[in-house]
């Protein structure tokens, strides 16, 4: 099983001006670093929660249907199933009738049923379950807790910049940054 990011998403959940009001830089000469910042403590937001934030694709491939009536996308939450598709041993794709599937959004991670169930006919990767997640198109359908968690870490990481190069961070993790995404944390499975 293997899941990757297949569209990046468009904007980020705190905004330059946002970051640089939290950081209280008045200046232009550090935004291209504060950018990359905010880009990096998204990633680290999302890694540890396994949240999407702003609206992004998502792939899952699987080399056969797991045991049981239903599969967990593990990244949430997630808007909707964009499509399933199963391969034969010839490589020819099929797409699964959407009627066939049946999404739970809601449930943590998100749970989808298909049945029936085609069998893939490639013994890696023969199955394909593409959808998006996120909380919406803006920073502002984030919840807050977790842009407080970006910032957060964006204050820290600017902080100990000259230390640390930007190859190397996350170098620690600052004092508060748990408590906050502690309630947005993938269970385990």
């Amino acid at each position: 099983m293997t899941l990757f990011r297949t569209v990046d998403p468009l904007v980020e959940p705190v905004t330059l001006v946002e970051a640089k009001a939290h950081l209280r830089i008045g200046h232009l000469s550090e935004d291209a670093l504060i950018e990359g910042l905010i880009r990096a403590a998204r990633q680290e937001v999302e890694k540890t929660t396994g949240q999407a934030l702003i609206d992004q694709s998502w792939r899952l491939t699987l080399d056969d249907w797991p045991q049981g009536d239903v599969l967990y996308l593990n990244r949430t939450p997630v808007r909707e199933v964009l499509s399933v598709t199963v391969f034969d041993a010839d490589g020819a794709a099929s797409i699964v009738d959407p009627a066939t599937c049946q999404l739970d959004a809601h449930a943590q991670p998100a749970r989808l049923a298909i049945a029936p169930r085609p069998l893939p006919g490639q013994r890696l990767n023969g199955i394909e379950i593409d959808f998006r997640a996120g909380y919406g198109e803006a920073g502002t359908d984030v919840p807050d807790l977790l842009r407080r968690a970006i910032l957060l870490l964006v204050a820290h990481w600017f902080e100990f910049r000259a230390s640390f190069g930007a190859e190397d961070q996350p170098v620690s993790l600052p004092a508060g940054y748990q408590r906050l995404v502690e309630g947005y944390r993938k269970p385990r499975l």
